[in-house]
């Protein structure tokens, strides 16, 4: 998925559809194409699987990269450790 496609997607779609949503305070991280850790999610499309492509956001639905989940909506909200999202492009990449 591109950027492009990805903010069409992101107006279409309602929150938290196809979303992983990260705190404020990695954003910048993020946008720059840094993987998403699972302690930072703090709200995520619950029907999430495992290899789908997800929008990564901020707090405030902004767009901030694309990725593939390396977990289930339900494990990043579970887990403490490890990678929930490897980021395919941030957008200010």
């Amino acid at each position: 998925m591109t950027v492009g496609g990805a903010m069409k997607l992101l107006r279409s779609l309602p929150f938290p559809r196809l979303r992983v949503a990260v705190r404020e305070d990695v954003a910048e991280f993020i946008l720059k194409g840094g993987d998403v850790f699972a302690r930072h999610v703090v709200q995520v499309d619950t029907t999430l699987r495992a290899g789908e492509e997800v929008l990564v956001v901020s707090p405030k639905d902004e767009l901030l990269a694309v990725g593939k989940a390396l977990l289930t909506g339900k494990e990043m909200l579970a887990f403490k450790r490890g990678v929930a999202v490897r980021v395919r492009r941030g957008v200010r990449e």
